[in-house]
């Protein structure tokens, strides 16, 4: 944006943003149309499956009685709805209680206007690294993933890829207490938000150590401006796209005062780790009684070895051998995202979010059916395969999306028609 953009506001704002964002609207509704045919051809019910099924039936009772719920199987496990962070419950219970909304229909709701504003944030972070284009396509490429579906349901992925977006945006353009109190509520949404607020922590640390390396000077130059395609996290002089302006580094020292940095960084880990010790308090297991409620889930942390074995699994017999090495090619095509975006000298608190975002789906014992929709935050990987995108003309871009988009929505549309995420 320039310096007019800027001064105009949140108005000239949306303005730059709404090709992506009626992009972004286009391939959700395709989406939607397609799940309704197929689920009615079915006899099921598209609403139903989008906000009354699995994760959303556990948020919709936190809104309704608090938590305190939880079922015992036959077989001693105990899924406990404290495994739930609450923030979305939140919502959807104070959306509730101000108009004639079910909590479902306020799930609903909520995750609409959540992934809008979690595609604007997407546009918002690409667009000040790499420019309007590739801002555009990132959002549409994060709209068209095959899980993208989850977009549009009652789940907490949308409310915090928008939290995490725009904290991540504030860190760049040097909004410090906004950058923090986004960053703690992500901690309220879900586990991953400790990965928003190792970011906002990591960029705080590098913005200190770069005032104590710099020489004094002798008039402070001001923080970045909104919209500005400047960050004070990347390298210089790398060329990223023939659309966009190379991401260069700011003046090293700001001259800003360092307490909206360290305020920032103070405000960022209290929604998550205030949330973790209200658990340990609520069950009178101590600080870490949160690991033992997700135990009950089987969920863990165990470097990815579980993944390992059922993948490994999957290779013994055919055709089950297929799934096999599409997992095998679908972590390496991770793998490679993320060396890429080191490569290409991606801002600081960009690797370091979607690094953590990364490694807890990846390396989770959790339900292994759930892992691409756990990965569906980690948008700054979507970013080299959109500088590509960029680069092509705008009718072979639009080719290359409209296909995926049809792929994704026919996806979505039997995946929740079948076994659906957990």
């Amino acid at each position: 944006m320039n310096d007019l953009d800027t001064r105009a506001g949140p108005r000239a704002a949306l303005r730059r943003a709404a090709p992506a964002l009626v992009g972004y609207a286009a391939v959700r509704a395709l989406g939607l149309l397609v799940l309704a045919v197929w689920s009615a051809e079915r006899g099921k019910s598209a609403y139903t499956l989008l906000t009354a099924r699995w994760d959303a039936l556990w948020y919709g009772r936190v809104a309704e009685g608090g938590y305190g719920y939880e079922v015992r199987l036959p077989n001693g496990d105990v899924h406990a709805d404290l495994a739930f962070f609450p923030l979305l419950p939140w919502l959807e219970r104070g959306l509730a209680a101000v108009t004639p909304l079910s909590y479902a229909d306020a799930g609903f709701v909520v995750t609409l206007l959540a992934s809008g504003a979690a595609a604007w944030g997407i546009f918002a972070v690409a667009d000040h690294v790499y420019g309007r284009r590739a801002g555009v396509c990132a959002v549409l490429l994060w709209a068209v993933l095959p899980v993208g579906i989850v977009q549009s349901m009652a789940y907490s992925e949308s409310l915090f890829t928008a939290l995490a977006a725009w904290s991540l945006y504030a860190v760049l353009t040097g909004r410090w207490v906004t950058a923090g109190s986004l960053a703690l509520l992500a901690g309220l949404t879900r586990p991953v938000g400790v990965a928003v607020a190792a970011a906002v922590w990591a960029a705080g640390l590098a913005s200190f150590a770069r005032d104590r390396d710099a020489p004094p000077s002798r008039a402070p130059r001001p923080p970045p401006s909104f919209g500005q395609t400047r960050s004070v996290f990347t390298a210089s002089g790398a060329q990223l796209s023939p659309h966009a302006p190379s991401p260069t580094v700011t003046a090293p020292h700001s001259g800003a005062s360092p307490v909206p940095r360290a305020l920032g960084m103070l405000l960022a880990p209290l929604g998550a780790v205030g949330y973790v010790l209200w658990v340990g308090l609520h069950t009178g297991k101590g600080p870490l009684g949160y690991l033992d409620v997700q135990a009950g889930w089987r969920n863990g942390f165990d470097g990815g070895w579980a993944f390992a074995r059922f993948v490994g699994a999957r290779l013994t017999s055919f055709p089950s051998a297929l799934a096999g090495v599409a997992l095998i090619v679908g972590v390496a095509l991770l793998i490679w995202l993320c060396v890429t975006c080191v490569r290409g000298r991606q801002p600081l608190p960009l690797l370091v979010y979607a690094g953590i975002v990364t490694v807890l789906a990846l390396c989770a014992s959790s339900y292994f059916g759930s892992k691409p929709r756990l990965l569906l935050p980690a948008f700054p990987l979507l970013f080299p395969p959109a500088l590509a995108l960029a680069r092509l003309r705008t009718r072979g871009a639009a080719l290359v999306v409209g296909a995926f988009a049809v792929a994704s929505a026919v996806y979505g549309a039997f995946w929740l028609n079948g076994s659906g995420p957990p």
